[in-house]
């Protein structure tokens, strides 16, 4: 959504999940050893296997603050002459709106459980495993359970905070959704007129 509204719109896209993937790993690093951790990568098994998805989602959202910060920190270092958009499941709702004007400054979008299922089917990497662990179906299970832990934690804090849900379902394109995200965008996207190429 972010890349095609930025692609119709003249905006900047900012991706949390690529930085939070790929730009953070010093801070990250710098952390684990903050907290007396080793600076190494923590064991696959712990981190996927032996764990629950409770567990495993607890750990996230506790870390979604800290990691909240490093993506403002990308943000406000993020020289651009067109609006931003920002997207990535880290721009959590409680986070997002004590820094927003309103709550239409933010959608939440969250795939239906159908939707969860087909992408399964359907998307190799989606279905993909962690490599390196000793019982990847249990890790793949542990995983999908927690990012839907995750998604449910995030539906509910939005409806708290009077930010609108979006349920993408799969039964429409993209552009179609696209639409919906824009029209709620409206009062925040350049006019037609003002619109850079």
């Amino acid at each position: 959504m972010a890349r095609l509204l930025a692609d119709r719109y003249g905006l900047t896209a900012y991706n949390y999940d690529y930085h939070d993937a790929r730009g953070h790993d010093d801070r990250r690093i710098a952390r684990r050893i903050k907290l007396g951790h080793s600076p190494d990568t923590p064991d696959l098994d712990a981190t996927w296997v032996n764990t629950t998805p409770q567990d495993m989602a607890a750990e996230t959202l506790a870390g979604f603050p800290v990691r909240f910060e490093w993506a403002l920190d990308d943000l406000c270092a993020l020289v651009s002459g067109r609006p931003i958009i920002a997207e990535g499941w880290g721009l959590r709702p409680e986070l997002v709106a004590p820094i927003s004007d309103s709550p239409r400054q933010m959608v939440v979008m969250v795939p239906t459980q159908e939707f969860r299922d087909r992408q399964l089917r359907e998307l190799t990497r989606a279905a993909t495993v962690r490599h390196g662990v000793s019982d990847p179906a249990r890790a793949q299970r542990n995983r999908l359970e927690r990012d839907r832990l995750v998604a449910d934690d995030a539906v509910r804090s939005a409806r708290r905070l009077g930010i609108r849900v979006i349920e993408v379902d799969g039964t429409r394109d993209a552009a179609s959704v696209a639409d919906d995200v824009a029209d709620h965008f409206r009062p925040y996207l350049p006019s037609p007129e003002d619109r850079k190429p």
